[in-house]
């Protein structure tokens, strides 16, 4: 039960942070729609960030917090646990300062790289490369907040780190009003792409603030020293090495669609950023929390050999995420251009750029579920410290991805792109879980067969419905605010009732799960009441 309360706070935070995040991005689709300064201002945003998922919180955290936990939960108990945390920090910190100026210096090699079809717009190349060396210290800033996440999640603190980005969406919140103002009515658009660059950092700053309060508020003490090459710290950096490219084939399949889509008519990179928005959604609130909750109880199942509960555990994850991922893919895939026109269009956004945004959603969350289940299924390995398998897993799917693109791009543009995205992370999952059956790590249930059925049969009924009412408000959609509130609120109503009434008549709800939860919850308002 322990999994459900956890991930449920980490989906709560989750799901404040992502609402504050799409206020940032309506706000910043209004006021830069989708021209030279608002994908120069995405190119310098993705080069960070990537990077954060990447590397902070994924192949940083898959690797450390297993032997954080290992060090907190074995004989050598806090002090093992402290002065592991203590030396990694010491080299940590060193080699984030020397990546991240190296960067800096040749951060015009990286632009053109990434995004050399800009050089064709004038001087949409040169405010890349400003924006990204001003944004670009937001990694050093954001991997220390993911280290100080890893020490707290080991302990059961799962909140802090997830507040976090609402610190991030609030202060660029910020930027974009402070630009706006700064712009004026008819201004230079790259007086708003400056500011939002500068607030990058400084929500680093504001994060890393936080973490470190919360991490002393719960009596962990961490300490700069010399740094040590100790023999556990060198085991850190042989697993982190190959865990960067096994712990996100989704992040580092960012690079390779912002390099197809800077080569695509401008505006692109931008609409996609958008739809990814939608995507993300549930993709952050569900994938990440069960991610981040899921592998520091599998590593203590695994380390205490207790298999039969590490196999349940990853069961309950497989069908929590598909019952809330199968729903929301149908959902944003029927209801796109309800959703697009009503969150996005207005301002700088036009119609046109609506339309091909919706259909570039549509694509994208055929890969939603996919996306989850990575999340999913990766800590299995990453809890017994096999970060290799993953690699070459990856590395196929990267080159299937890469390959697809250079057919569908040319022809299907940035839908294409984005449906390519969706189709190699679906055969990252199968790959993924057939070496974990054949290794005998994990295996699919009959019993999750027949649940995951009943969810699609729940998911199928529900986006019919959502089909047929969808067009009944279509003239709402892009009305006032108050019409798009009232519209979109039926959608989603109506589609939560449908499935979870059908769910729950088909047997994809887990009646014996939700009776567990009804029994806890009684007995926690006993014990209160006592």
């Amino acid at each position: 039960m322990s999994l459900v309360r956890n991930v449920g706070t980490i989906g709560g935070l989750t799901a404040v942070s992502r609402v504050f995040g799409f206020i940032r991005d309506m706000l910043l689709a209004r006021v830069l729609g989708a021209g030279l300064a608002a994908d120069a201002f995405q190119l310098a945003f993705i080069l960070p960030n990537t990077f954060r998922r990447l590397f902070a919180e994924g192949a940083f955290s898959v690797a450390f917090v297993p032997m954080y936990s290992r060090a907190l939960h074995g004989e050598g108990g806090e002090d093992a646990a402290r002065r592991f945390a203590d030396d990694v920090l010491a080299v940590f910190i060193w080699v984030l300062l020397a990546f991240s100026a190296l960067a800096m210096i040749v951060m015009p090699g990286i632009v053109w790289l990434l995004a050399g079809d800009f050089q064709q717009v004038p001087g949409k190349f040169e405010l890349s490369v400003l924006l990204s060396r001003i944004t670009f210290p937001y990694l050093m800033l954001i991997s220390l907040v993911a280290m100080l996440s890893g020490l707290l999640n080991a302990r059961s603190h799962f909140g802090p780190g997830a507040f976090a980005p609402v610190l991030l969406n609030i202060v660029l919140i910020g930027g974009i009003v402070a630009g706006w103002y700064l712009r004026g009515e008819g201004g230079d658009d790259r007086i708003v792409a400056i500011a939002l660059a500068i607030s990058v950092t400084l929500a680093g700053i504001a994060q890393l603030v936080y973490l470190w309060w919360s991490a002393r508020h719960t009596g962990v003490r961490l300490h700069l020293h010399i740094p040590r090459l100790t023999p556990e710290v060198k085991k850190l950096g042989l697993l982190i090495l190959p865990a960067t490219f096994g712990a996100g084939i989704y992040q580092i399949s960012q690079f390779v669609d912002t390099f197809f889509a800077t080569s695509l008519p401008q505006g692109s990179l931008t609409l996609l950023k958008y739809a990814d928005r939608l995507n993300q959604m549930p993709l952050g609130i569900v994938g990440i929390a069960l991610g981040t909750a899921i592998l520091p109880m599998l590593a203590r199942h695994i380390q205490t050999e207790n298999n039969a509960e590490a196999q349940r555990l990853q069961t309950n994850a497989v069908a929590m995420g598909l019952l809330l991922t199968l729903p929301a893919a149908a959902a944003l895939a029927v209801c796109a251009p309800a959703f697009v026109t009503a969150f996005f269009v207005g301002g700088k956004m036009t119609m046109d750029d609506g339309a091909m945004m919706a259909n570039i959603v549509v694509a994208l969350v055929m890969g939603l579920p996919a996306y989850v289940l990575v999340k999913v299924l990766q800590p299995a390995f990453f809890s017994r410290e096999d970060t290799r398998t993953p690699v070459w897993i990856a590395a196929f799917a990267l080159i299937v991805n890469i390959a697809i693109n250079f057919y569908v791009v040319p022809r299907y543009g940035i839908v294409g792109l984005a449906g390519a995205t969706a189709f190699t992370a679906t055969l990252n999952v199968m790959l993924l879980y057939s070496v974990l059956h054949v290794r005998g790590w994990y295996h699919a249930t009959p019993r999750l067969g027949g649940t995951v059925l009943r969810q699609i049969v729940a998911t199928i009924v529900m986006g019919a419905t959502l089909y047929l009412v969808m067009p009944l408000m279509a003239d709402r959609y892009g009305g006032n605010i108050i019409e798009r509130a009232w519209s979109l609120g039926v959608l989603v109503l109506i589609g939560l009732v449908t499935f979870f009434v059908t769910a729950w008549f088909t047997g994809a709800l887990d009646k014996d799960l939700i009776a567990q939860l009804r029994r806890r919850r009684r007995t926690n308002t006993n014990s209160e009441s006592q």
